[in-house]
C-alpha cells in the first residue's frame, strides 16, 4: 500500500523514468547523451521554483488571494476571483505551483460557507486557468520554459503567438463563470502576518529569475545568486522545490534523445507532423501529456510556433494531458473522496469542449 501511495504521488517522475530506461535499451549510453539535456532550461526552473516556493514558505500568495476573495459576496464572485487569481497566478507562478496555491484557498473559502457542491466545477475552471493562461509567458507552463530556450524564440515573437489563444481561452474560462450562481455568503477573514522585508527580497529574486529566463542575465550567474541567498534565508525552500518535475525534464530529456536516434520513430513523426505540428501535438499531450509531448516532438519540427501554441492548448481535455490535471484531480479526491468518478467526467467535458473551440479557432487563424 505504501510503495503503491507513493507511486500515486509521484506518477510522473516514475513514469518518465521508465520510458528512458525502455529507450536505452535500444540506444546505449554514450557521449551523445550529454547533448540531451538542456541545462538553462532546468537551470532557470528551478531557480523559478525554489523562489516560489520560498514566497509560499511566507504565505504572500494565500495572504494577498484570502483579501481579494473577502471583498466579494456571492458564490459567482468569489469563485470568479478565484478563478482570476489562479490565471494571474499562473502567468508568474507556473501552473502547478498556482494551483497547489489557490485550490485549496477555493476549497476553503467554499467549504467554510457550506458551498462545497460548487468545488468540481470550480477545480475544473481553476485547473483551465492555470494551463491556458499560464501560457501567456515564458515561464507560465514548464514547457514554454523548454521551447523558448530550446527554439531560442525572440521574446516580441513569443507573446505575439501566443496572444490569440490566451485571449480566447480567458473570454472562454470568465464566461464559464456565470454558471455560479448569485447566492449571497459570508466569506470568514483570516488574517495573516506577512515579514514585508523579507517578502521584497524575494520578489528582487523572483525578477532576477525573470530576467534569467528572458535572456537578459547569464542564467549561470542568476542561479548562483537565487541559490546562495536562499541558503542563507530560506533553505526550506531549497529542500522542497519540485524536484519530480525536474526528474521528469530529464527522464524526458533521456526519452526524446534516444527515440530521435530511432530511425523507425523518427520517419513516423515526420510524417505525422506534416499535417501540421499544433495538432499533433495537441493529441500526443492528450495522450503522454504535454511537456513530454513538447521535449519529444521538438527533435522533429522547426515549427516552434506551431508546437508551443500545440502542447500549450493540448494541456487540457483527459486528466494526464497535463501533470497540472493529476495535481486538480489528487487535491479534490482528497476533500471528496467518493467523487473521483463523476470529477474526472466533468473534467473532460469542459476539457475537451476547450480543446475542440481553441484547435478549431487557431486553425482558422493559422
Amino acid at each position: 500500500m505504501k510503495i503503491r501511495s507513493k507511486f500515486r504521488a509521484n506518477a510522473m517522475p516514475c513514469i518518465a523514468l521508465l520510458a528512458a530506461l525502455v529507450t536505452a535499451f535500444f540506444v546505449p549510453p554514450d557521449r551523445e547523451y550529454l547533448n540531451y539535456y538542456d541545462l538553462k532550461t532546468l537551470s532557470c526552473l528551478f531557480a523559478v521554483l525554489a523562489v516560489v516556493g520560498a514566497l509560499r514558505d511566507m504565505e504572500v500568495f494565500s495572504a494577498i488571494s484570502r483579501r481579494m476573495v473577502h471583498a466579494f459576496s456571492t458564490v459567482r464572485g468569489v469563485c470568479t476571483a478565484l478563478v482570476v487569481i489562479t490565471m494571474l497566478g499562473s502567468m508568474l507562478l507556473t501552473n502547478d505551483t498556482a494551483l497547489l496555491t489557490f485550490l485549496p484557498l477555493g476549497w476553503f473559502a467554499l467549504s467554510s460557507t457550506g458551498q462545497e457542491k460548487h468545488a468540481a466545477l470550480l477545480f475544473v475552471l481553476q485547473n483551465c486557468a492555470a494551463n491556458l493562461c499560464g501560457m501567456i509567458t515564458p515561464f507560465g507552463n514548464p514547457q514554454n520554459l523548454y521551447l523558448f530556450s530550446y527554439y531560442g524564440i525572440p521574446t516580441g515573437k513569443f507573446f505575439s503567438v501566443m496572444l490569440p489563444p490566451f485571449i480566447l481561452s480567458a473570454v472562454l474560462i470568465l464566461l464559464c463563470c456565470l454558471i455560479f450562481p448569485r447566492e449571497r455568503l459570508t466569506v470568514p477573514e483570516v488574517c495573516a502576518a506577512v515579514d514585508v522585508r523579507r517578502a521584497a527580497a524575494y520578489m528582487g529574486l523572483f525578477c532576477l529569475a525573470v530576467a534569467m529566463v528572458l535572456r537578459l542575465i547569464p542564467y549561470a550567474f542568476g542561479l548562483a545568486v537565487i541559490v546562495l541567498v536562499l541558503f542563507v534565508l530560506d533553505l526550506h525552500a531549497l529542500k522542497t522545490v519540485d524536484w519530480g518535475l525536474l526528474i521528469t525534464f530529464v527522464a524526458f530529456f533521456t526519452f526524446s534523445g534516444n527515440m530521435a536516434r530511432i530511425e523507425p520513430v523518427r520517419e513516423l513523426f515526420a510524417r505525422l507532423l506534416s499535417h501540421g505540428a499544433m495538432l499533433v501535438s495537441a493529441l500526443t499531450s492528450q495522450i503522454i501529456s504535454n511537456v513530454p509531448a513538447a521535449i519529444l516532438l521538438s527533435r522533429f519540427t522547426q515549427d516552434a510556433c506551431g508546437l508551443l501554441v500545440g502542447v500549450n492548448i493540448g494541456g487540457v481535455g483527459t486528466l494526464v494531458a497535463s501533470l497540472a490535471g493529476l495535481i486538480t484531480f489528487r487535491e479534490y479526491t482528497r476533500h471528496v473522496p467518493g467523487g473521483g468518478k463523476r470529477f474526472a467526467a466533468l473534467f473532460s467535458v469542459v476539457g475537451f469542449a476547450f480543446l475542440a473551440i481553441l484547435l478549431t479557432v487557431m486553425s482558422l487563424l493559422n
